[in-house]
């Protein structure tokens, strides 16, 4: 009887489907970005690789501007091992809770789709490591938990392939 309840989880289980935006459609507080980021915050956050090791630690210190629907974020990374880096998005929202991104290390466009407390940000970015660069895929979301502090959790991939985890939580002062 245990092989048949083992069997039928198995099955069940490989039927669930991935989460989509509209899934938090009913969700509170709504997300807007416009809102979210605009002014200075600060996030905090961290790299796993695919077995769940933390392999990097790091502070954001973000600042958002927005006119006429379209935003400009700037993010200066600090990494515990001392290295810096800074990323500048311009982030134009289409309505209906749509967006799209660029950063000068975005291949392409970044895309995005708002519902309720989350959104889903998915791009392809270009990361050097050791010397040699990877365009590689986050599949991004993020939870709005209350008016300052928001949650983001980034599936990183390659080809398909599982690379690992980027972890934040950002903070409204």
């Amino acid at each position: 009887m245990n092989r048949r309840l083992l069997l039928t989880t198995l099955v069940l289980s490989g039927c669930a489907s991935a989460p989509v935006p509209e899934d938090y459609a009913a969700e509170k507080p709504v997300l807007s970005l416009e809102t979210y980021f605009n002014g200075p915050l600060t996030a905090h956050g961290l790299f796993t690789d695919r077995a769940g090791k933390v392999k990097r630690r790091f502070i954001v210190k973000l600042e958002g501007r927005w006119q006429g629907g379209v935003g400009t974020l700037e993010e200066d990374f600090s990494y515990s091992d001392g290295k810096t880096e800074r990323r500048v998005w311009t982030i134009t929202a289409l309505g209906d809770g749509r967006y799209r991104g660029t950063a000068a290390d975005v291949v392409g466009e970044a895309v995005g789709e708002a519902r309720g407390n989350a959104l889903r940000w998915s791009y392809t970015l270009r990361l050097p490591v050791d010397g040699t660069t990877y365009d590689v895929q986050l599949d991004d979301w993020m939870y709005l938990m209350d008016d300052k502090v928001m949650l983001n959790k980034a599936r990183m991939s390659k080809f398909g392939f599982h690379l690992g985890d980027v972890t934040l939580s950002f903070h409204k002062p």
